[in-house]
């Protein structure tokens, strides 16, 4: 029964990769485009946290790990505003973390503003996880479609 339902698996899962529309030459998504702002956004705030943080080690922190996750946060930036599927699925990587640890905080949040600002948090991060799952189909696509190109 399984073997049966893999040929139909596999024309569905080929229909779908050629139903999505390849992105165009300099086309960047909404999504893609919010994923960008909120990585650079990230690595400033960082990067500001460092500088203006008395005592980092104090606070469980150190300048050296700061400057890398604000270095890891623009490289992902990068790569996504160069439409790299690598840089989409790490990004996406961190989404999926955050969501996972706002939710957890959310069970042990104290006021309901904290509890707002997980839920919040968390369904930000849903929506532009989801949102982002649609445009690395896309960048696939194109990629495809290039190395195809070039037989």
């Amino acid at each position: 029964m399984a073997s049966s339902n893999r040929p139909e698996r596999g024309r569905r899962e080929e229909l779908l990769s050629v139903a999505l529309e390849p992105l165009g030459e300099d086309e960047r998504p909404p999504a893609l485009l919010v994923a960008i702002a909120v990585c650079a956004l990230l690595a400033l705030a960082v990067l500001l946290g460092v500088a203006t943080v008395h005592n980092l080690s104090r606070h469980g922190g150190s300048l050296p790990g700061g400057v890398f996750l604000a270095l890891v946060l623009l490289l992902l930036a990068l790569g996504m505003y160069r439409r790299r599927y690598w840089a989409v699925l790490g990004f996406e990587a961190l989404l999926a973390f955050q969501i996972i640890v706002t939710s957890l905080a959310l069970v042990v949040a104290s006021t309901i503003l904290a509890a707002a600002i997980c839920l919040v948090s968390v369904g930000l991060g849903g929506w532009l996880f989801w949102k982002l799952i649609r445009v690395m189909g896309r960048i696939q696509a194109s990629e495809r479609g290039s190395q195809e190109t070039l037989r």
